[in-house]
């Protein structure tokens, strides 16, 4: 990845100018050729938006100057940043978190699902992928066979700063992608790279010169794109660190400058001193005091003026008091209900404390209701990409070819995107079970109640260990019955009775 200055600004190199290089690959077609550089151009052309992104997000960007001769350039200098924009993106994360899947028509452990969940650390994976979509709009994730010594079926995430490719909206799905795994220091050029096609996936390396691989398999394009807030005319979703996002975060850093420069000035009251001369700056030798000498000073003494009336000669001091910071403390607290009003995040946790009652009757946030919606969103749009990666991921763990009609119920679970106490979940789930009563003996009504996944297995496995022991009791007990009856009755054991029979 590039790393942007601390202004924000993109370093210069031929990757990141004008100067886009063509990279011709051996045992390449024309067709595969044109493809290659033209989604090279693609993510050349978008890396200085996304990097510009990214420096809000990690904090990298410090506002360019707000005017020229008021604020000493000095302040500039201070680095003075906010984390409003990756708060932004991390709230809304934080809301989306994929749980697992389920699979109400069968076993999805016998498909080998908690070993492509767990080699893949894809809870976690998700997560970072869920991230990379909110910064730039749009992210990928990539299903491969594993490597020797690697698991059998891998899922990766690729972020728009690395990858690329074209979405077709017709399938909705992805017709290629184009992903850079390594770059040259110097140059800033791929030095690693992989071609996704229909049906193939081409491999080079640049070791000293490129060495191509192909690799065959039956997947189609084993990419799938998480976008968010898709729209006709803009297929690649947008960002949550949008143009005004990022107008509000740099208004709040030069308010955070103004404040900076303020406090040196309102720390000290402003004095005039009537009927003195220089000599009061001055040090024994004649040169000027330093400035904070002459502030933090705490006894000065001041002569009298012999050019003037003797009795008009002591100098006179005014006193005037420094002007309050308020305003630039009322212009920051704006920005911040600006930000909340943009994000719906509510404006205490961007650090200010709300100016009005923004709960509402149940005692939430109005932003944060608005935010579990936009939440809502976001899974709606990323459900169908979790679903056919995680197919094609199983597919591949399985060794087949296609995806089994019969999978194709297999759903991502969410966890719910408000936050519920356990007492308000466990409430809930009574008043559903009151109306199901049944719904109790499974692992669903367990978690109607609030209970996580590894109390709903440990009860489960209670209640199944419980089951088979009552189970064994009963069928001991039947034995030891029977065993009475053949001691009271010798027939039960064909002994002969008297009649010979």
């Amino acid at each position: 990845m590039i790393t942007p200055y601390a202004d924000g600004s993109i370093p210069t190199s031929s990757y990141t100018t004008g100067e886009f290089k063509q990279i011709h690959l051996p045992d390449l077609s024309y067709d595969e050729d044109r493809l290659l550089n033209r989604l090279l151009k693609q993510l050349h052309d978008r890396t200085p938006r996304n990097l510009l992104r990214a420096s809000y997000y990690d904090g990298r960007r410090v506002a360019a100057k707000a005017s020229t001769g008021v604020i000493p350039p000095q302040y500039y200098n201070l680095g003075l940043t906010l984390g409003w924009s990756a708060k932004a993106v991390d709230a809304l994360a934080q809301r989306t978190n994929l749980d697992r899947f389920i699979w109400p028509d069968g076993d999805l452990n016998s498909l080998g699902f908690t070993d492509v969940w767990e080699a893949n650390y894809f809870r976690a994976e998700s997560n970072a992928a869920f991230v990379g979509a909110l910064i730039h709009g749009v992210s990928f994730l990539v299903n491969t066979h594993g490597y020797a010594n690697e698991p059998t079926s891998l899922i990766h995430v690729k972020d728009a700063l690395t990858a690329t490719g074209d979405f077709n909206t017709r399938t909705r799905r992805m017709d290629n992608l184009l992903s850079i795994s390594g770059w040259d220091g110097e140059t800033r050029t791929p030095t690693n790279l992989t071609l996704y096609l229909d049906g193939e996936t081409i491999v080079a390396v640049n070791d000293g010169g490129w060495v191509v691989d192909r690799i065959y398999h039956d997947h189609g394009v084993p990419v799938e794109a998480l976008i968010y807030k898709p729209r006709p005319d803009r297929p690649w979703g947008y960002s949550r660190i949008s143009r005004p996002v990022m107008s509000i975060h740099d208004r709040a850093i030069r308010t955070l400058i103004r404040m900076e420069g303020h406090a040196d000035i309102f720390s000290y009251p402003e004095m005039w001193m009537l009927g003195a001369d220089m000599s009061v700056f001055k040090n024994s030798d004649g040169s000027l005091k330093p400035s904070w000498q002459v502030m933090l000073g705490r006894i000065k003494g001041v002569p009298d003026d012999p050019k003037v009336d003797p009795s008009l000669a002591r100098a006179d001091v005014k006193q005037f008091q420094a002007h309050s910071p308020q305003p630039h403390i009322d212009l920051y607290q704006q920005c911040a209900n600006d930000f909340s009003g943009q994000t719906n995040i509510p404006v205490t946790e961007l650090g200010v404390q709300a100016r009005t009652n923004t709960t509402t009757a149940d005692g939430t946030d109005a932003a944060d209701r608005a935010l579990v919606r936009t939440a809502i969103d976001a899974m709606d749009n990323w459900t169908p990409a979790l679903n056919r990666s995680m197919l094609r991921a199983l597919a591949i763990q399985n060794g087949l070819s296609a995806v089994p009609r019969e999978w194709w119920t297999i759903d991502a679970k969410w966890r719910p995107p408000e936050y519920l106490t356990k007492s308000a979940q466990a409430d809930a789930g009574m008043k559903i079970l009151a109306a199901v009563p049944w719904l109790a003996e499974t692992p669903v009504g367990l978690e109607l109640l609030g209970l996580d996944d590894q109390q709903i297995a440990r009860a489960m496995s209670e209640k199944n260990r419980a089951v088979g022991s009552a189970t064994v009791a009963r069928a001991a007990l039947d034995a030891l019955k029977q065993q009475q009856a053949q001691a009271v009755n010798p027939q039960a054991q064909g002994i002969p009775n008297a009649a010979g029979n």
